[in-house]
């Protein structure tokens, strides 16, 4: 693929069904900075940096900003829960 077609594919992704899925990008990305912001702190202050579990959260969170526009966004939920199930077995993992 040369980089015009990803940069069509790209812009055709964010101006398109995503924009629509997910609403407007800067307010999307500033709901996931908040949840992020939160998961971060606690983080580094109860294991001083970010393990594998909390990028679960993360991504969970990314998820969860993105289903507040579209409740119905399927694929988002079957993420939602892949990541869970992700996450509790990098917590065994990292206990």
């Amino acid at each position: 693929m040369q980089r015009d077609e990803i940069l069509q594919q790209a812009e055709q992704l964010v101006n398109g069904q995503r924009a629509k899925d997910y609403g407007d990008a800067y307010e999307n990305h500033c709901r996931i900075a908040e949840g992020w912001n939160i998961i971060l702190r606690s983080a580094l202050l109860t294991h001083g940096e970010i393990k594998a579990v909390h990028v679960t959260l993360m991504m969970d969170w990314l998820k969860t900003s993105r289903i507040l526009n579209t409740i119905n966004h399927e694929d988002s939920w079957v993420d939602k829960a892949a990541y869970s199930s992700l996450g509790a077995e990098f917590a065994d993992k990292e206990q």
